[in-house]
């Protein structure tokens, strides 16, 4: 039986969680979950019942408890090496490193303006300048990545890391925004849609019956 349990909010609206266990399943990493109805008055003193953020996702390894997304993937990534979780090449780590606290760390209007839901049907929505912009830096990011160090593989940096886990809401929220994008980040977001754990998590989030009417309302 796995030692990690992994503390995940609502799969149809949840992209913080999406990403460590997309990191997870990708690099066959075993885990339990366990989901927690966000957004609800109940929600928090279940969820600090795990975590003192009193936030989704968190990383239950034993006595010890990881919060925060990228924090989670860091902590696999250093748990189990075997797993290549970052780029070999220092200089593709660094950047793969960079790109993901740029991701964890900003592009809000995009969050605001698309949040993230798996049971969306594709449409596109009418985007203020913020937004674009924040969708044409991702786009600059995603074309660099794949143009300096996307040999041997469909992903960011060749094969899966953690920069792809992180970037993965954001290509789920391209597709069901309908975003227009050119072919390398179009070819880029349906890599990662044919990743066996993102199809997964997006199947589970459409079968729930719990719905938060503010992101269907989008």
């Amino acid at each position: 039986m796995p030692n990690l349990l992994l503390v995940l909010g609502n799969k149809a609206y949840s992209s913080w969680s999406l990403r460590p266990y997309l990191a997870l399943k990708t690099a066959g990493i075993a885990f339990d979950e366990k989901v927690i109805r966000v957004y609800e008055p109940e929600s928090k003193p279940e969820i600090l019942k795990f975590s003192p953020a009193g936030k989704v996702p968190v990383l239950i390894d034993d006595d010890t408890a990881v919060w925060e997304s990228l924090a989670i993937c860091e902590y696999a990534a250093e748990q189990y090496p075997d797993a290549q979780l970052w780029p070999a090449d220092p200089h593709a780590r660094a950047q793969a490193r960079t790109i993901s606290a740029e991701m964890h760390a900003g592009f809000l209007p995009l969050r605001r303006a698309m949040p993230f839901n798996a049971r969306r049907t594709p449409r596109p929505i009418a985007t203020d300048a913020d937004t674009e912009a924040d969708i044409a830096r991702i786009a600059q990011l995603w074309r660099d990545a794949r143009g300096r160090f996307g040999d041997g593989g469909p992903f960011l940096f060749g094969a899966f890391s953690i920069a792809d886990a992180m970037y993965a809401p954001v290509a789920g929220r391209f597709r069901q925004y309908a975003v227009e994008l050119d072919p390398v980040c179009a070819a880029y977001v349906a890599a990662i849609h044919a990743l066996p754990a993102m199809q997964q998590w997006l199947s589970d989030g459409a079968q729930e019956p719990w719905f938060v009417e503010r992101f269907e309302r989008v």
